[in-house]
């Protein structure tokens, strides 16, 4: 995880934010938000736990007094800013107001709060506007530093390192799901600390993006969709699919297949600082169109990633967001023909001064596996 400079920082960015925006609280619970602030990778209790940040104060930290060593023992600890443990007897809402002297206002919570929070908040202080944090935090968590980058790079090598193992384990007669737990024991074995995913998705079932591990058994002639990601001891993810074929998947497929790599690179192409999202999705997807695919191609392009697999920026047909350096998503185009077949290739893309930097390096040729 970051230093704690970093988390310093990260904060003071997300007061200026709240200056800018008149946002007068920020409140933000165990989610992949808190640990980005402030390295606290809290576990989500029926107990409130939750950082609270003012404009012009310095922020603290409300927990569970049975957690405030494993708080303190956190990045936090080392800011110098007050951890507060509440007991069993107190109302943690209530040390909310008056710890920080607020009384009503706009107060912004993260996007992941459970809605009884959100509810307890909002009868907390009634005359209070209660919104989301997003324009505050994605703010700055959507432009990775350098050393995010490198994590991500990191992770995406230990991915690469599964692929480069996934022919050794497709054999005609397996079944996805033993696949795909030999998969999730290599994810583990090549440094992550957590599975995330493993899609295998053999045949017609490859026509379902997010198909779900099954008893069918692989087939000579098959296409085999591999998406698989985890989370390295940094805390960022990885993302990356490839698509395999049991011998020759035949002619239709090949040319199919052709399209789609080309797609992929004109997509991963399209990306420079500036660009619009919508531009980006629409460099493969026009692509797909001239060979008769688009009516295929069912899903956005690409998301962000970072300390969560799925998050911004969003690179779709009706997103608006224009991109800049440091920025970090997938490149996903895929064609998924129901009953028949499918095919998806992914990357993770920095977007660079230089140009893209597509971060898994693994082939995007279809990898045909005898046997």
């Amino acid at each position: 995880m970051a230093a704690n400079l970093d988390f310093s920082e990260r904060i003071t960015r997300a007061q200026v934010h709240m200056q800018e925006l008149g946002v007068d609280l920020l409140l933000v619970t165990p989610s992949a938000d808190l640990r980005y602030l402030i390295g606290y990778n809290a576990i989500p209790l029926e107990r409130l736990t939750a950082l609270v940040i003012a404009p012009h104060a310095e922020p603290f930290l409300i927990v569970p007094k049975l957690e405030v060593s494993t708080a303190k023992a956190s990045p936090f600890g080392g800011l110098g800013w007050k951890v507060i443990g509440w007991s069993e007897s107190e109302n943690p809402y209530e040390l909310i107001g008056s710890r920080s002297g607020f009384t009503h206002g706009r107060i912004a919570v993260d996007n992941h709060m459970w809605a009884e929070r959100v509810l307890t908040i909002t009868e907390k202080f009634p005359e209070s506007n209660i919104e989301l944090a997003a324009p505050i935090i994605n703010a700055i968590r959507v432009v990775k530093t350098p050393a995010e980058l490198d994590h991500l790079r990191v992770a995406a090598a230990a991915i690469d390192r599964v692929h480069a193992q996934v022919p050794n384990l497709l054999r005609v007669g397996r079944t996805e799901e033993e696949v795909g737990r030999d998969i999730a024991d290599l994810i583990l074995a090549e440094g992550h600390t957590r599975v995330d995913f493993v899609i295998v998705a053999s045949g017609p079932n490859g026509a379902s993006p997010h198909h779900e591990l099954s008893s069918r058994v692989i087939q000579m002639g098959d296409p085999v969709v591999v998406d698989i990601g985890g989370t390295m001891p940094s805390g960022y993810c990885s993302d990356c699919t490839r698509t395999y074929s049991m011998g020759d998947p035949g002619g239709d497929y090949l040319e199919r297949y052709a399209a789609l790599q080309v797609a992929q690179e004109l997509s991963t192409q399209a990306v420079s600082h500036g660009a619009i999202s919508h531009d980006i999705d629409a460099a493969g997807r026009n692509s797909l169109a001239e060979h008769g695919l688009n009516e295929y191609f069912i899903h956005r392009t690409g998301h962000g990633i970072g300390l969560e697999t799925h998050e911004e920026p969003y690179i779709g047909e009706n997103n608006s967001t224009v991109i800049e350096n440091n920025m970090v998503f997938s490149i996903e185009p895929g064609f998924y023909i129901e009953g028949v077949h499918g095919a998806r290739i992914e990357d993770i893309v920095i977007c660079t001064p230089s140009g893209p930097e597509s971060i898994n390096k693994q082939t995007r040729d279809l990898v045909v596996v005898q046997g």
